[in-house]
């Protein structure tokens, strides 16, 4: 026999339930602007009918509903979508710092413009011409000199801003480090808080949600995989409810994981287990980056993508492999104990062939210079017209010789003498503008093989030219290879926020559904309560 009160039990759940997703609507609109938060919903579930099967089971046709039951408040997020999406924030961050620091080093080198190298190198090579008519003109060889040394201090300019960017830029390695560790720490964090609320049944959504977040952060600094761990001693029933503990694996940029895997934050079934650290190793001798460590494990290819790896890409890195062995720019083991280390990176790159390309100009140019004669009646054969400091770096000291700009007589234009219509050196010197590296010669008048094995070729413009045409390549790949991943990345977290962002209109519906249910539930309890009083107060009076 059903019981007299059964209706009122089943009212009163309705109202439970109708409050409880009210409740949860409110939440939802409350943090439709907070960023990150995925809206949740409560799981309705029928409870079980009456009667139960038993021997003991009263004899009543069929099975009577008893109502409603609120079986869990769940967040609307999809896993698949977030995992594309930190796929896409990696490259972003990887080409976002790539193409920044690109960027930069267009704007210093500023070519082609009117303060530019190849500018300036072409006001050198005129001045050289106007001294072969007028070798003897006082003005024609000062501006020679002053030209020399515009050409000079471009060159210097160039190198230390280049440096100075580099720096900056190493100084940024360590900020990421710094970030990525603090991130890891605050996830580790959220991790141990989760793991002392869900073995309990419970789900603490906006934890979920503060974690993901800080994910989402961590995918652009280095790629990473992440995998959800429920421990043994959790005791969870639904699973597809509860996001269980993150274990965070450092991944390559092609998705493939290390072998043994590195784990930032390792998790397994007896619970968590630690974080690794991330530490950027330096060498001493160079400045540049040796290798990363994480726990035990030590890299030395920077393949996990992320704005770590872009940085480091940028400003320079010691050339190894896998099994941390010096490589030389052909990439073959150093064996040498004593052999300096390769740097690799667009940074170091750059600077080493305007090093190499300044060193050879100068060692040809003084070559010539020296193998004419000064001003004069007396046949004096000319100095260095270019200085480079011994033991530094060629395009940092390169510098006009002190003695020819305060007198420029000293500029050895003639061929034989001394004599002011002698204009065959200065003829010599402003070919240079049109000789091919491969065409240079030492001091012993052999041509130079070393030369080509720096990447030397063609004409020092159009060697100049190159580098600025292969920047400008380079710079522009970079930005659209940026703009793409952050295409694919937009497209993905659209995707991401059409299922698990707040919608208010959604929201103003569902409010509506609830108050509607919240009402209705309320009106039946009435209902059963005139139903109970007429039991209780109207029946068997008669006769009264």
């Amino acid at each position: 026999m059903v019981s007299t009160f059964m209706g009122l039990e089943t009212s009163k759940r309705a109202l439970s339930v109708a409050q409880s997703a009210l409740y949860t609507t409110g939440h939802n609109v409350a943090n439709a602007n907070t960023p990150g938060y995925s809206r949740q919903r409560v799981n309705l579930t029928p409870t079980d009918g009456f009667p139960t099967p038993g021997m003991n089971s009263p004899r009543v046709p069929g099975q009577l509903g008893t109502g409603v039951e609120a079986g869990s408040v769940q967040r609307i997020r999809d896993s698949f979508l977030d995992a594309q999406y930190r796929s896409q924030n990696s490259k972003i961050g990887y080409y976002a710092s790539l193409s920044e620091s690109l960027t930069k080093m267009e704007e210093i080198l500023n070519d082609p413009s009117e303060s530019g190298l190849l500018n300036t190198m072409s006001k050198f090579w005129n001045a050289l011409e106007d001294l072969t008519t007028n070798t003897d003109n006082a003005g024609a060889r000062a501006v020679v000199a002053s030209s020399g040394t515009a050409v000079a201090e471009t060159l210097n300019y160039y190198y230390n801003a280049l440096t100075s960017v580099q720096e900056d830029i190493r100084y940024q390695i360590g900020v990421e480090e710094s970030g990525i560790n603090t991130i890891i720490s605050n996830i580790q964090r959220i991790n141990e808080d989760i793991s002392k609320v869900e073995p309990h049944g419970f789900i603490p959504n906006d934890l979920y949600d503060e974690r993901d977040v800080l994910v989402d952060q961590l995918s652009q600094l280095v790629n990473v995989k992440v995998s959800a761990v429920f421990p043994d001693k959790y005791g969870i029933a639904d699973k597809a409810v509860a996001s269980g503990l993150y274990n965070i694996e450092l991944i390559q940029e092609d998705g493939s994981s290390y072998m043994p895997p590195i784990n930032l934050i390792s998790v397994n079934h007896t619970g968590l287990v630690g974080t690794e650290k991330i530490e950027v190793q330096t060498d001493k001798a160079t400045g540049a980056v040796s290798g990363v460590k994480i726990g035990d494990t030590t890299l030395y290819e920077y393949k996990f993508s992320g704005t770590l790896a872009g940085v480091i890409e940028s400003a320079g890195y010691v050339n190894k492999n896998a099994n941390g062995q010096l490589l030389d720019a052909k990439n073959q083991v150093i064996t040498d104990p004593d052999a300096s280390a390769v740097v690799l990176g667009k940074y170091p790159d750059m600077l080493q062939k305007l090093n190499n390309m300044t060193e050879a100009f100068v060692s040809e140019f003084n070559r010539v210079h020296k193998q004419g004669y000064v001003l004069g009646d007396n046949p004096t054969q000319g100095g260095d017209f270019f200085e480079i400091t011994p033991g530094k770096n060629a395009a940092e000291t390169i510098r006009v010789n002190a003695d020819i700009i305060k007198d420029p007589s000293l500029i050895a234009a003639g061929g034989k003498s001394g004599a002011s219509g002698d204009n065959e050196n200065a003829h010599n010197l402003a070919v240079i503008k049109s000789k091919n590296f491969n065409d240079y010669e030492d001091d012993d008048s052999t041509t130079s093989s070393s030369l080509a094995s720096k990447g030397l070729n063609g004409t020092f413009d159009a060697y100049y030219s190159g580098i600025i045409g292969n920047l400008g390549v380079d710079s522009a790949s970079a930005q659209k290879d940026y703009s793409n991943a952050t295409i694919l990345a937009t497209s993905v977290d659209k995707n991401r926020q059409s299922v698990s962002a707040v919608s208010l209109d959604e929201e103003m519906t569902d409010m509506i559904k609830f108050q509607q249910a919240y009402n209705a539930s309320a009106r039946m309890v009435t209902l059963v309560d005139e139903m109970l009083d007429k039991i209780i107060n109207g029946m068997g009076t008669v006769g009264r």
